[in-house]
């Protein structure tokens, strides 16, 4: 059965490091407005650290090769934007996080299609296309529209959580489950969210 949006009380916030931040450590604390705040910078007693086992590896450089697909032909940055602003409004997620989510899912390629059948800008694999009522993966509006559906459930299960929606929307919720509501230790995983981390954090500097 499709699964049902939850409400929506939270957005996610990611701020800018700073020179004195320790490598590798995230903050995250729910403020009284129910906004999600995710730093590596805490500069307020709310904050708590991110379990180190989940964030330890995931800033080191990853060997190349064995990538999960080929990069494809790249599209202009902004090509979708339309699309991604107005997902962003929908689900209340930063327009950066997903215009870094399909950089790195897709290379802005809507024709992107990875060897275990992940369609489009967003990489949909067919079953989650349909719980996420996406009649058309190949069509970049529809694939935005899903593909930031599936992050705010994500968000909304891992109460925020950058690192573990990212990994989830990467290895799939049963896989953060398996490894103790951590990021799995699955190479590809662990570089896809330093990529997609690394990503966000030079968009929301505008870099």
């Amino acid at each position: 059965m499709p699964p049902r949006l939850r409400p929506i009380w939270c957005t996610l916030a990611l701020l800018l490091a700073a020179p004195a931040a320790r490598a590798g450590e995230l903050y995250s604390y729910v403020d009284a407005d129910g906004v999600i705040n995710v730093t590596n910078v805490p500069t307020d007693p709310r904050f708590k650290r991110v379990r180190t086992s989940e964030v330890a590896g995931l800033y080191r450089p990853q060997p190349r090769g064995g990538e999960a697909r080929a990069a494809p032909a790249s599209r202009p940055a902004g090509a979708w934007d339309q699309h991604i602003r107005g997902a962003a409004d929908r689900y209340k997620l930063p327009e950066a996080l997903i215009k870094a989510v399909i950089a790195v899912e897709s290379n802005n390629n809507p024709q992107a299609l990875s060897d275990k059948g992940a369609m489009g800008l967003m990489q949909l694999m067919p079953a989650t296309a349909r719980e996420l009522y996406v009649a058309d993966a190949w069509d970049p509006a529809q694939n935005i529209e899903g593909g930031t559906r599936y992050l705010r459930l994500l968000a909304n299960q891992y109460a925020g959580d950058l690192v573990k929606t990212l990994a989830a929307y990467n290895a799939g919720p049963d896989a953060v489950r398996r490894a103790g509501e951590a990021v799995p230790d699955i190479p590809e995983t662990r570089e896809y969210v330093r990529k997609v981390v690394a990503l966000y954090q030079a968009l929301k500097a505008g870099r």
